[in-house]
């Protein structure tokens, strides 16, 4: 598959406020803005609604963690691993 580069210019207050929103999902800017064109474009909309919770976690493992120490939920950790680990190989091309 051919790449390609993408520059973007930010307002350094906008930049602020939000690389540390996506570091707390453990994610890079580039890496998120690949996952955000990626939904366009498999869903021909565009996601603007993100849920954001101020305790989440730093990385796939501490969240499978959180959620398999739970026995009932233990299934739902591993679909949700799972899922997230296919995203981001998919935006990491």
């Amino acid at each position: 598959m051919a790449t390609t580069n993408f520059n973007i210019r930010l307002d350094t207050e906008l930049r602020d406020q939000a690389f540390p929103v996506l570091e707390g999902y453990g994610l890079s800017a580039a890496l998120a803005f690949k996952l955000f064109l990626k939904q366009v474009a498999e869903t021909k909309t565009v996601p603007l609604s993100f849920d954001y919770a101020k305790n989440s976690m730093r990385s796939v493992e501490e969240g499978y963690m959180a959620m398999a120490s739970d026995e009932e939920r233990e299934s739902e950790a591993l679909e949700w691993c799972n899922a997230l680990s296919e995203d981001i190989a998919h935006a990491e091309g």
